[in-house]
Parts: C-alpha cells; structure tokens; sequence
C-alpha cells in the first residue's frame, strides 16, 4: 500500500455523528423537492378518487363538498397543495440551473433560500385560502 492510501484511510471519520451534520440549504431544496414528489404521486391517487366520486352524480358531489367540512379533509388538502407549490417552484430553479444559470456556489445557496421562502410564503397563502 502507498503511503498517500495510508494517509487517506487514516482521515477518513470511524464514526459519523449524523446529529452534528448540517445540510446545506442547497441539500434540504434538494431532498425537500424529491419528497414533495413523492408526496404529489400519492396525491394524485386521492385527487383522482375525490374527481371521480364527483362526477358520479349529484348526490356524490354533494358528499365529496361535505368532506371539505372535516378538519383533516383540509390539512389534506392543504399539504398536497403546499407540496405542489414547493415541487414547481424548486422546479423551476432546477430547470433554470439545468440552462446554465445559478450553478456558481453563492447564487445555488441564495436561490435555494429564496425558492424556501417562497414556498413557505405561498404555504402560508394557501393555508388562508383553505381554511
């Protein structure tokens, strides 16, 4: 073995304290963004179920609008639109440093905070709207 191989097994952590690691804001939009996708693939299942119920005739529709009254029918509701807020958003500043824009470290981490807040504002809008 080479001394340099010698040298880079013995930097190399034993233990990793996942607790004390910080993400970057680049690295949470990131993992968010693939999370809201998953979220958004379950959601379409019930949005679809919900649409089918609805359109099955008047007394149905009438049932799908009375769910719109429970508490948990909104949060639902709620986190699906959160989620697909937040997925088009990073989204899109994914597709804008696919097109060669904000791929420098400084402008990432800076579109990765403004693309959080965003969200959390828009979060915050559909909530009002929901409720």
């Amino acid at each position: 073995m080479e001394q340099s191989e010698q040298n880079v097994k013995k930097q190399r952590p034993v233990h990793l304290d996942l607790q004390t690691i910080r993400f970057p804001a680049t690295a949470i939009a990131s993992i968010l963004h693939r999370i809201s996708g998953v979220i958004m693939l379950f959601a379409v299942g019930i949005l679809i179920w919900l649409l089918n119920e609805s359109l099955a005739s008047a007394e149905s529709f009438e049932g799908v609008l009375s769910l719109f009254d429970n508490f948990i029918v909104k949060f639902v509701v709620w986190g699906i639109l959160t989620a697909l807020g937040y997925h088009l958003l990073v989204g899109l500043r994914h597709l804008v440093m696919d097109a060669g824009f904000w791929e420098e470290l400084s402008s990432g981490l800076t579109s990765a905070k403004v693309a959080i807040a965003l969200s959390i504002v828009f979060s915050i809008i559909v909530g009002i709207w929901v409720w």
